[in-house]
């Protein structure tokens, strides 16, 4: 049964937090929380907030009724939360605490990153209203959390045929996807599936590449790829690895991967990213425009 109430300072050990509002999206995000949890075998931490935010409406004025209405509310969404994340994970001995908080959900969720092992939010929450329109709560959370991050689509599959595709990974050649790329392979090796990585070298499009010398460029950029990845391979010589270098814009070459991936991870910043931006123009377009799960790995000097 849920322990609910329960806050992660109850853990001895990093746990995975979910946020959980009673749309599909969410759902799907506790489900695929669930097996992420069983995964590293840690404990998994429901979040709900039920407070009204401010400037809902004009004059909204919350009686007593309605507040313990609300909490109730709560408490029933994440009971079936955990429901959720229980059948996601049938004969595991899933560790399942919930938390419903008075607390506005962004800066709860925000909060509780500081020493979560994961975020993980649903594309679209009970706000959205338009399809392809990134929630609220999953677009600030990206650009603030202090760990990773994973935004999940409502039609996100977690069938046996989903689950054996590989983990796809972007490389950019700079410290700011070193983190991304240790994630990535402790994800592969984890499913038990193979890596992509994935290295596109130029940030214009494929049209205004010159023709001449591509040959050598495409050797120095394969090279700096392996080069890249030849400690981790080291590390998991378990995890197959499949490099691809592309000569285009990153965003497109990893949209066009993701759709043979089962999780696309990426930095939270790219080539030429700025310490003092949130996210990385790159991370920004794909949890636009990617339907996999994705995990946005946040760089340090970025926080």
């Amino acid at each position: 049964m849920a322990d609910h109430g329960s806050g992660p300072q109850a853990h001895s050990e990093p746990l995975i937090v979910a946020g959980a509002d009673g749309s599909p999206s969410s759902y799907r995000a506790v489900a695929w929380a669930a097996v992420e949890a069983g995964l590293h075998q840690c404990g998994l931490h429901l979040v709900n907030s039920w407070t009204i935010p401010s400037g809902f409406g004009p004059e909204t004025i919350a009686t007593e009724n309605d507040l313990r209405w609300m909490r109730e509310e709560g408490e029933r969404i994440l009971t079936e939360a955990a429901r959720v994340a229980r059948t996601a994970t049938p004969g595991d001995e899933l560790a399942v605490t919930t938390e419903a908080t008075d607390l506005l959900i962004v800066p709860a969720l925000i909060a509780q990153s500081s020493t979560a092992r994961m975020l993980v939010v649903g594309s679209r929450g009970l706000g959205a209203f338009q399809r392809g329109l990134l929630g609220s709560v999953s677009t600030a959370v990206t650009r603030h959390a202090h760990c990773p991050v994973a935004v999940i689509h409502a039609d996100t599959p977690l069938d046996v045929v989903s689950a054996g595709r590989p983990v796809l990974v972007g490389v950019d050649g700079t410290g700011n996807s070193v983190a991304a790329v240790e994630l990535a392979f402790d994800e592969a090796a984890r499913r038990e599936v193979g890596l992509t990585a994935l290295h596109a070298w130029s940030d214009t499009s494929g049209l205004d590449i010159p023709v001449r010398n591509w040959d050598s460029a495409r050797a120095s950029a394969e090279a700096e790829l392996a080069e890249n990845l030849a400690g981790y391979c080291e590390r998991y010589p378990d995890v197959p690895v499949q490099r691809i270098v592309t000569a285009d814009r990153p965003v497109r070459s990893l949209l066009d991967a993701s759709d043979d991936a089962q999780l696309v991870v990426v930095g939270s910043h790219g080539r030429g990213g700025f310490t003092s931006m949130l996210l990385g123009s790159t991370s920004n377009a794909l949890l636009h425009s990617v339907d996999t799960p994705m995990i946005i790995v946040r760089v340090p000097d970025a926080r």
